[in-house]
């Protein structure tokens, strides 16, 4: 579990998450309010899930770049400050939680059931922590033969 989570607030902008992702190399967040109360969680494909709605819906302006051979990029940089897309509307939400007494076989089946790569973990509504698959995947591989999950 890694106890110094990383979060975002509600009104962070794609860009902003984007950054912060890339400078502390993880791929999800959680998106907490000012109490710390964790509303839901912003994953990489939560980022990439705008450029498929706004490529659809401006087929035609892309289109016109390659015909055109402009140099799509200053457009694209603008469509990532674009304050509109925000944690509080990419993220998923509710986040799936889990208390910090959830045992291994507990945590592992949560992820497998609901399909999530990481656990906000809590203590009282509080974000304590964060755990991963690959957290499940360290912990099994340190574990003895005869221990209990």
């Amino acid at each position: 579990m890694t106890r110094e989570v990383i979060s975002v607030k509600p009104e962070s902008t794609l860009s902003e998450i984007a950054g912060l992702f890339t400078k502390h190399s993880i791929s999800a967040a959680p998106v907490c309010d000012s109490a710390g109360k964790v509303l839901g969680i912003v994953s990489e494909r939560d980022l990439l899930r705008p450029f498929g709605k706004e490529i659809e819906q401006r087929r035609d302006w892309w289109l016109a770049f390659l015909v055109e051979g402009s140099d799509p990029a200053p457009a694209l940089a603008e469509f990532m400050r674009r304050g509109h897309y925000q944690a509080s509307l990419l993220m998923t939400s509710p986040a799936i939680t889990v208390g910090e007494d959830a045992s291994l076989i507990e945590l592992a089946d949560i992820m497998l059931r609901e399909g999530v790569k990481r656990l906000p973990v809590m203590r009282d509504d509080r974000l304590v922590g964060i755990v991963s698959r690959a957290d499940l995947v360290r912990s099994i591989s340190e574990l003895d033969e005869d221990a209990d999950l």
